[in-house]
This record gives C-alpha cells, sequence and structure tokens, in this order.
C-alpha cells in the first residue's frame, strides 16, 4: 500500500492534528496516531467540532492516520476534556463490532 503521497480524498498539507495514541505507546514506539483537524465543516457523522486556536473546525475521525513522530512539528495546545471525550466515543462507535 503506497500512502505518500497523499491521493484523491485523503487530507494533505501541514495541519493541526490530534494525538489519539496513549502516552505510554507515544513513548515506546516511532509512530503517533493521529486526527487532523480541518475547517471544511461536513455533516458526517465521523466528524467531531472542535474549536482551537480562535477557528471552528472539525475532527476528521475518517481520516484517522498513523504517522512517524517526526512528522510533528510542535504542540500547539490542548482540547477540551469535552471534545476528548466526544472524540473517543465516535471513535468507539466507528470501531465498535456489530
Amino acid at each position: 500500500m503506497t500512502l505518500d503521497p497523499t491521493r484523491g480524498s485523503e487530507i494533505r498539507k501541514t495541519r493541526p492534528c490530534l494525538i489519539m495514541s496513549l502516552d505510554e505507546m507515544n513513548r515506546r514506539v516511532a509512530t503517533v496516531i493521529v486526527v487532523p483537524l480541518t475547517s471544511a465543516l461536513r455533516a458526517y457523522p465521523s466528524r467531531v467540532k472542535v474549536h482551537f486556536e480562535g477557528k471552528v473546525g472539525q475532527a476528521a475521525l475518517d481520516q484517522i492516520r498513523t504517522v512517524d513522530r517526526q512528522r510533528l512539528v510542535k504542540k500547539l495546545g490542548d482540547v477540551s476534556k469535552n471534545v476528548a471525550d466526544e472524540v473517543a466515543a465516535v471513535l468507539v462507535e466507528m470501531f465498535a463490532r456489530q
């Protein structure tokens, strides 16, 4: 599977992301699980509204990916506990087995 460069509808360019992998995992492996943030608002069940750096956007859970830590530029801040809880709940729902 070729992941670089991006293709089709995949989110591209440098952008803020939520790091979803646990700190314990992040300390031990060279990759992190991220969810890109986007200002393109879509009415998808896989999107969670986020207020960050004075902007309204969405966490694009349909674009979740694992990347090498070298891709991380800098920490910009943290999201609220409410946003983190909503993101976690949507991920659980997305990956629940029926």
